[in-house]
Order: structure tokens, then sequence, then C-alpha cells
């Protein structure tokens, strides 16, 4: 049978009820903790579920006046699976990282003479009114020009969410400041290749006419095209929040306070 545990408005698990038991004689879990299994009408406590199993005596405190510390309970579960991020959410994380590209942008493309090559397009655009021929080869001149410059900013900017994401962080710097970061379908950290993968991905999102993102609105893991593509997930929570807890090797599922 496997049991869910509830605490401070969240559920964690599930968990196989021997080891429930054994973490209830341990003092790993509280007789107070709310918990369920399928088939039972409501959340009980574990003391009303379990009261043959007699829990640990409670430890003493070296401050009888402190509040009694709740034991930790793993982190990622599969309600955290079911936690994803919102659209806006989404769209606001990647405003922040426009913004935090932008100063490094501009200071490469000073460095490649960018000011005088805007300078030097927009006086040419000019000087070309009504001659297409005219009119290109100024673009041509500038994109001569400029090419190393957009070329660096390119790989400046893949680097970023490809690195970032695959992080420990999980995240880029948008993400982070949101709360959320970018995990595989089990919720773990993706490895670079697949995250290089998801960026170049965006550019299908993209060239639909942009419904690739729009679809984190609607689907039901709120996935963009370019998710379901590299079969990963964007999930409420900063990866900091989410660090899994010391497992013993008989199973997965058991955690140490």
């Amino acid at each position: 049978m496997e049991i869910w545990i509830g605490r401070d408005g969240e559920r964690h698990g599930p968990y196989q009820e021997d080891d429930v038991r054994q973490w209830l004689r341990s003092g790993q879990v509280s007789p107070q903790d709310l918990a369920w299994y399928e088939g039972l009408a409501d959340w009980q406590p574990l003391s009303v579920l379990f009261p043959d199993t007699p829990p640990a005596p409670p430890p003493a405190a070296s401050n009888p006046y402190a509040a009694p510390t709740a034991p930790l309970l793993p982190q990622t579960t599969a309600a955290a699976l079911e936690d994803h991020a919102g659209f806006w959410k989404r769209v606001a994380a990647y405003i922040l990282d426009g913004i935090i590209l932008y100063i490094p942008q501009m200071l490469i493309e000073k460095a490649f003479g960018g000011d005088a090559a805007k300078a030097a397009l927009k006086q040419a655009s000019l000087d070309a009114v009504g001659n297409p021929d005219a009119m290109m080869a100024a673009n041509m001149h500038y994109y001569s020009t400029m090419w190393p410059a957009m070329l660096l900013i390119l790989v400046m900017g893949v680097l970023y969410f490809a690195l970032c994401e695959s992080s420990a962080w999980q995240g880029t710097l948008g993400k982070l400041a949101l709360g959320i970061r970018v995990t595989d379908l089990q919720g773990k950290r993706i490895s670079f290749p697949r995250a290089l993968g998801r960026y170049f991905a965006k550019i299908l999102s993209a060239i639909i006419l942009g419904i690739g993102f729009l679809m984190v609105a609607w689907t039901q893991r709120k996935q963009g095209l370019h998710d379901m593509i590299c079969d990963t997930l964007v999930l409420n929570g900063r990866a900091s929040e989410f660090k899994p807890t010391q497992a013993s090797s008989g199973n997965r599922n058991s955690f140490s306070a």
C-alpha cells in the first residue's frame, strides 16, 4: 500500500507502508502528520491509521521553551511534478533574461564598432532612398562588418541558457528570480546536450508564428513545443528548495531526517 503524507499544505510521497511505519517508530514522522492512501475517504493522522505502531518518544530538547521542529520530508515528489510554472511567469522570466543579456550584447557591439557601423548604415540608407540595389549594398556592408559581433552574441545567448538550465540552478537568472526551474519529466536536472537541444527547439516554436510558445498557456503540463520535443518541464520552486534528502539504499522513496 502506498501512503501520501501531508504537511504544511503540501503532499509528499507516495511511500511504502512498511517505510512509514518504520519512520513512525523512529520519530522521522509525527503521529500528528496527516496521511492518505487510495480508498480512504479523507486524510487521517498517522496515529489513527496505524494505532498498532507505537511512535518514538519525543527527544529531549536542549531548550525546553523551543517549539519542536518537524523532520524534513523529501521535496522532489509526485506532487511537486504537478506544480507547473504558468505562461505569464515564464514570459516574465524571459523578459528578465533579455534585460540581463542586453548589457553584454551592447558592450560586444561597441567593441566591434557597432556605433560607427549603424551610423554608416543610416546614412547609406538615406542616400539610397528609391534605389533598392544601393539599399541592399548598404545592408550587406553592415552585416559584413558586424557578423563577428553577431556570432559572438549568438554564442553567448546559447551558452547562457544551456549552461544555466543544465547547472545545479536548473534555470537562468530570470527563472531564479521568478522561482521556477527546468527539469526532465521526472523532475530531475537536465543534461547540457538536452538544454542545448531545448534552446534550438525554440526556433521551431518561434517560426510557427510563436504558437510553440503559446502552447504553454493551454497544454496539460504547461509545456511549449520545445518542451515536448526535449521532454522537459518548467516547475515552480528553485532547485535549491528541492534538494533530494539522503535515501536508504534499500528503497528510493525512503528518506533521512
